[in-house]
């Protein structure tokens, strides 16, 4: 027989969405969730960013945009800056970093 009992809260950290690096806030430290490619394209865009360190659990922020059109956008990931088009900054996923949080 089942509990009637209400079933227990969610953790806050459970209901945390990934969101886009072009959509990031400046200067804020996130986290590499996951990286895709661009839809319905064939472009190599996750390896290519792959392999110059957007890692899942890697630190990653946006330090500037650029001026009309906040394209390009000045990434930081790990200890490299990357200047970045705002289409392949879309292709990383990232989550908000924690504190105390290291690289995976």
């Amino acid at each position: 027989m089942r509990s009637s009992a209400a079933s227990p809260a969610v953790s806050h950290d459970l209901c945390l969405l990934p969101i886009a690096l072009d959509q990031a806030e400046l200067t804020t430290a996130y986290a590499v969730h996951e990286v895709t490619g661009p839809d319905g394209s064939g472009a190599d865009w996750p390896q290519r960013l792959e392999e110059i360190g957007f890692l899942p659990g890697e630190r990653v922020s946006v330090m500037a945009r650029g001026q009309p059109g906040n394209d390009p956008l000045a990434v930081r990931v790990g200890h490299s800056t990357f200047a970045l088009r705002r289409a392949e900054a879309a292709c990383v996923q990232v989550l908000p970093w924690i504190q105390g949080e290291a690289a995976r």
